[in-house]
């Protein structure tokens, strides 16, 4: 399940990109490189805009929305240690017998001449 949601994931993403490539900017934009140039000749100008505004809106809800089931449906580690941090619980605690022994600071004599 949790690789199909991925897929689709990565599916919708490539679609995105696509769609937001196509839209004419108004600097030209890389649609003419794309051939998104001649996309609007199909379907007339403005029904071209209006149709890449609203997929552009479409996918990019579908995005979010799939990024935020994946995200609380499918981590790993949802046991009873989810109240820690990914910090904390990778930290071990060394025993103290195990710690290397520290260094005592070498007096210096400072006595004045």
């Amino acid at each position: 399940m949790y690789t199909f949601f991925v897929a689709i994931e990565i599916l919708v993403c490539v679609l995105l990109i696509g769609v937001i490539l196509m839209q004419n900017s108004k600097g030209g934009g890389l649609a003419g490189a794309f051939g998104g140039g001649n996309f609007g000749t199909v379907f007339g100008v403005r029904r071209t805009a209006d149709f890449l505004t609203r997929a552009t809106s479409i996918l990019a809800t579908t995005f979010i929305v799939l990024a935020l089931l994946i995200n609380l449906f499918f981590l790993p580690g949802k046991g009873a240690s989810s109240k820690e941090s990914v910090i904390q619980s990778g930290q071990t605690s060394v025993p103290p017998s195990q710690l290397p022994p520290q260094a005592q600071p070498v007096p210096t004599s400072s006595s004045p001449k």
